[in-house]
């Protein structure tokens, strides 16, 4: 319950007293009087620099609270063909998945119900923040992290994982490939997940015996995407979820049993420092107690301020998991993969 105060000032009051005091003081009680007067004025004028920074964060509070995106989860529709409806495939790295330019240019009306394509493409950008988080591009450091888990050895077999900020959702398809128990996948984006993650889940989880077909032919395989044959047992195994991380991360924790994770996969998730605070939350509700993350990101976002030192810190002062660098890569922008469990884990 809100309750309000008002308080009515008799200003005529205070002005004949003010003026009857002047008249029986010396004209240097006069002037001294003044002077305080208009202090006291300049005083109630400008708030202290605590109070304007207070103030400034709960405004910014305000402003990130009213952008907080609802979490979702998105069913699976029983007709696996419409979800390649209209989808033109390509491969990399052995894994199929939509060629991103002609979603483009073909996503529009509903399928963009948070005009989230549109804007990209009108500003030529491929991050604005609060409203598309860079979904509907493949980011270099997943690629880094696919050749780690490969080279790692990274047992996914009867685990549960998250691919946080799953973009395309790569990650955990390697992870289904796996053979893992359970694999759940998040983007920011309803749009993403519809349109790009969920295609590509179900292009990969193609009936081998299809592929294997394929395989036997002189042809190279067509980028139109094949009839669907996936294993519904595959399927069975994905669920996919969109909205912010602390909104998500409530709706997993509300679900009965709780799910927690072996493993999260995440990339380029740490480029805005913004989001440190929710991610580092996120991490420390949804991963098991013995569980690892790990995440790949370039050592820094240049324009944005994130990079893996500063989110380092960030852990370190909060004093709830460590951190391992487990690989650099030199190529261009250099780049890291990191590992994070809990401080009491095995």
């Amino acid at each position: 319950m809100d309750f309000q105060f008002n308080f009515a000032v008799d200003e005529n009051e205070n002005s004949e007293a003010d003026a009857h005091f002047l008249l029986l003081c010396s004209p240097e009680q006069k002037q001294e009087s003044t002077e305080e007067s208009r202090g006291t004025a300049d005083l109630a004028a400008k708030p202290s620099p605590k109070l304007a920074a207070a103030k400034h964060q709960d405004e910014a509070a305000l402003k990130k609270n009213l952008c907080v995106k609802a979490a979702k989860e998105h069913s699976i529709p029983q007709d696996l063909n419409k979800v390649l409806e209209n989808k033109v495939m390509e491969t990399v790295l052995g894994l199929s998945h939509v060629k991103l330019s002609v979603v483009e240019r073909t996503c529009s009306g509903d399928a963009d119900s948070e005009g989230i394509v549109s804007q990209s493409v009108s500003s030529h950008s491929d991050l604005i923040p609060g409203v598309y988080e860079g979904g509907l591009k493949i980011w270099e450091c997943t690629f880094d992290l696919m050749d780690y888990l490969s080279e790692a050895e990274i047992e996914f077999t009867n685990k549960t994982v998250l691919d946080l900020g799953c973009g395309a959702g790569l990650l955990g398809i390697v992870a289904l490939q796996g053979k893992a128990a359970r694999v759940h996948f998040q983007d920011y984006n309803s749009t993403v997940i519809d349109e790009i993650t969920l295609p590509n889940v179900v292009a990969n989880c193609i009936s081998e015996s299809r592929s294997g077909r394929d395989r036997k032919t002189s042809n190279p395989p067509s980028k139109r995407a094949r009839k669907a044959e996936s294993s519904p047992d595959v399927l069975s195994r994905c669920r996919f979820f969109s909205g912010e991380w602390s909104q998500v991360s409530q709706l997993l924790s509300n679900c009965k049993p709780c799910s927690k994770y072996d493993i999260i996969l995440t990339s380029e998730t740490i480029y805005n420092p913004d989001y440190y605070s929710a991610l580092h939350d996120t991490l420390a509700q949804l991963l098991d107690g013995n569980g690892r993350v790990y995440l790949a990101s370039k050592v820094h976002y240049f324009g944005v301020g994130g990079g893996v030192c500063l989110f380092e810190k960030f852990i370190e002062d909060k004093n709830v998991f460590r951190t391992s660098l487990v690989k650099t890569i030199d190529q261009g922008l250099q780049r890291c993969i990191m590992e994070i469990s809990f401080k009491n884990s095995c």
